[in-house]
């Protein structure tokens, strides 16, 4: 290789001057050169470059080719600042496996240290959970923090115990878990802002809640017992809505037809005396006049629900006719009864026998 290097740099000096003075600066121009030229780099177009140097952050150079002072003086760096990075808590496994009927990960190992939770009631819970993160400063991320992923990690499951801590069981297994999700997430990223670690925390994905396993069956079943007893208070809840305002609605109809009787009560009294004060004013002005109209009145009411029966005084052995059932009080005695019918030739006589005396109607 020595031999080969050498005779490259014969070829490029002149015969009989290697060396000489002039074939020495020619060779250090050419090394100049090669180390002028190691300076041109390229940052792809996912990543960003951190320019630092003799090892501090000196700038940031955006993708395409760049150049820097070739080493020792700067160095680069690349991060991939547009990736997207997942750290798991509470389990270790393949992240890209799909989620089992367990709502665990396939092939994924369960860390109790990190999943096992205490609930604001005081209650034990299992939860797996992921944080997407990505490099939002690529300057702070290389230099503010010596192990990035580990803080995301340890700042994600001590957010997620506090909050946790807050809420009950019940909530966290059911409908709040899209709010724990938003709560872990801005709180992870108030404490990578607060660190400058130069992250964005772009989501927080709960893999599995659940109860511990060694309780997981006593728990589905005061699952159970409470999804019955919210049936059986709905099913009350229904009955008193239907039940109460029918009896509203039957009371109100009693005390409108309550009043309505006492309106017509109170009218019908009234009409009743201001007639008799009307009669009483009357009588008192023609006293014979209202009398003998009182007992017309009052002989026309009673006669006019009796059957009438006209007899021949020169008639004999006529049998006295008892209405029976009209004095029994049957209903509809000698009401809506067919009268006999007279014949023609009998009607003349007993016409011309009422006026006669003694005439019976």
């Amino acid at each position: 290789m020595i031999r080969q290097a050498q005779a490259a740099v014969r070829r490029f000096l002149p015969r009989g001057n290697f060396g000489g003075g002039k074939g020495l600066a020619l060779g250090a121009l050419a090394l100049v050169a090669l180390w002028g030229f190691s300076g041109v780099y390229r940052v792809q177009p996912d990543e960003l470059g951190v320019v630092m140097r003799f090892g501090a952050f000196d700038r940031t150079a955006p993708p395409g080719l760049n150049y820097r002072i070739p080493w020792p003086v700067e160095a680069v760096t690349t991060p991939r600042v547009t990736r997207i990075n997942r750290v798991d808590v509470g389990f270790r496994g393949n992240a890209e496996a799909p989620v089992t009927a367990a709502g665990r990960i396939g092939a994924a190992r369960d860390v109790l240290a990190e999943s096992l939770m205490l609930t604001g009631d005081e209650n034990i819970i299992d939860i797996d959970f992921a944080v997407f993160w990505r490099i939002r400063d690529a300057g702070d991320f290389l230099f503010n923090t010596r192990n990035p992923e580990d803080t995301v990690k340890s700042a994600a499951e001590s957010v997620m115990r506090e909050i946790i801590g807050r809420t009950q069981i019940q909530a966290a297994l059911t409908e709040a878990r899209a709010q724990i999700e938003q709560d872990v997430r801005r709180g992870t990223q108030a404490i990578m802002d607060q660190y400058r670690a130069g992250v964005e925390i772009t989501q927080v994905q709960m893999q599995k809640v659940d109860p511990p396993a060694a309780v997981v069956d006593a728990f589905r079943d005061v699952q159970r017992a409470n999804a019955d007893r919210e049936r059986v208070r709905n099913e009350a809840e229904s009955f008193r809505n239907d039940i109460i305002p029918r009896a509203r609605g039957e009371s109100e109809r009693m005390v409108a037809e309550a009043q309505g009787f006492r309106d017509g009560q109170i009218a019908r009294a009234r009409g009743e005396a201001g007639r008799f004060t009307a009669v009483l004013g009357a009588y008192s002005q023609a006293q014979d006049i209202t009398i003998r109209r009182i007992y017309l009145e009052t002989m026309e009411e009673i006669l006019k629900r009796n059957n009438m029966i006209l007899v021949d005084d020169r008639l004999q052995g006529l049998v006295p006719f008892l209405p029976l059932d009209g004095a029994r009080g049957a209903p509809g005695a000698g009401q809506g009864q067919p009268r006999p019918a007279i014949p023609p030739a009998a009607v003349a006589p007993m016409v011309q026998q009422q006026q006669r005396p003694g005439a019976v109607r």
